[in-house]
């Protein structure tokens, strides 16, 4: 389909989460209705339907580093999918899945060239290694690998290594009050050059927040993936749910602003557990937050 707007992802992994119930999340969200509502509102997308259906085991062999080699399957089956398809023109929509599939989209866009950003639009760091993880599960390691840490094998998937660096990053919502975060996390940031937003400031005025921080990274980078981990939000069907989280619609306003840049190479959403949502509520509730900011920031742009 040419001038499509939206070409469409599904990766149903919970390979690299604590618990199974994010594999199912592509389906739900198709269900849901956001593939149909951005078809009926004349919006041409691709489907390029779903990746093998992945779920978490467990591993008890490697405690600190839980099915390291299905995460790097399905980082590399990812990374593949996206570089075929971010040639169309149409913006990539990834729906996940757990967050380690960030690793495999960042990898596949890579691939088409030209300086790449991450805003990690995030309950959490996720910058634990597979020496400081309490957990094991490499859903709190994904930034760690981005940057070139932790598991040799997952951190040197993709064109580059390390796949981005550090100033090309930037923390965008991470809950420290919420207590998931870990002490070496918490050093390894202090440490960094990384772009940091926390919670609470994005709490005073959201929309300034965003705008700042998305035209510091359009500053120092051609192209920006946005990962968008519903942690961050007041959705309850997530693994770890956050107190005092932004509410969803707080955040949807905020997608639409990451969402409207000229830079914006792609979108990844993650983290709904449809195993915590036996009535499909809150997956209807994403579907359509979601079709709201993606409608309204590809509105503006044309």
């Amino acid at each position: 389909m040419s001038g499509a707007q939206f070409a469409i992802i599904g990766v149903p992994s919970s390979a690299g989460a604590r618990l199974v119930g994010q594999e199912g999340a592509p389906s739900a969200l198709r269900a849901a209705g956001l593939v149909s509502s951005l078809t009926d509102l004349g919006f041409g997308v691709i489907d390029h339907g779903d990746l093998a259906r992945v779920e978490s085991r467990p591993d008890p062999k490697n405690p600190r580093a839980r099915n390291a080699g299905l995460v790097g399957r399905v980082a590399r089956d990812v990374a593949a999918k996206v570089e075929a398809a971010s040639g169309s023109g149409a913006l990539p929509v990834i729906l996940g899945g757990d967050c380690s599939i960030t690793i495999g989209v960042l990898a596949g866009l890579l691939a088409q060239g030209s300086s790449l950003g991450l805003l990690y639009f995030d309950g959490d760091l996720d910058l634990n290694t597979p020496d400081t993880t309490p957990s094991g599960a490499f859903d709190g390691m994904v930034t760690a690998h981005i940057l070139g840490r932790g598991d040799s094998q997952l951190a040197r998937i993709g064109p580059r290594y390390p796949l981005l660096q550090e100033s090309h990053v930037a923390y965008f919502g991470y809950n420290e009050s919420a207590g998931a975060i870990d002490p070496p996390e918490l050093l390894a940031l202090e440490r960094s050059a990384a772009l940091r937003y926390p919670v609470e400031a994005i709490r005073e005025d959201p929309r300034a927040t965003a705008r700042e921080a998305l035209s510091t990274l359009e500053s120092r980078v051609e192209r920006i993936l946005v990962h968008f981990d519903l942690d961050v939000t007041d959705v309850p069907a997530v693994d770890v749910e956050h107190p005092n989280a932004l509410p969803l619609d707080t955040a949807a306003l905020i997608l639409e602003i990451f969402l409207g840049s000229p830079k914006c190479a792609g979108l990844v959403v993650t983290e709904l557990n449809v195993r915590l949502d036996a009535d499909g509520s809150q997956a209807r509730r994403v579907a359509n937050r979601l079709v709201q900011a993606l409608a309204s920031a590809r509105s503006r742009a044309t």
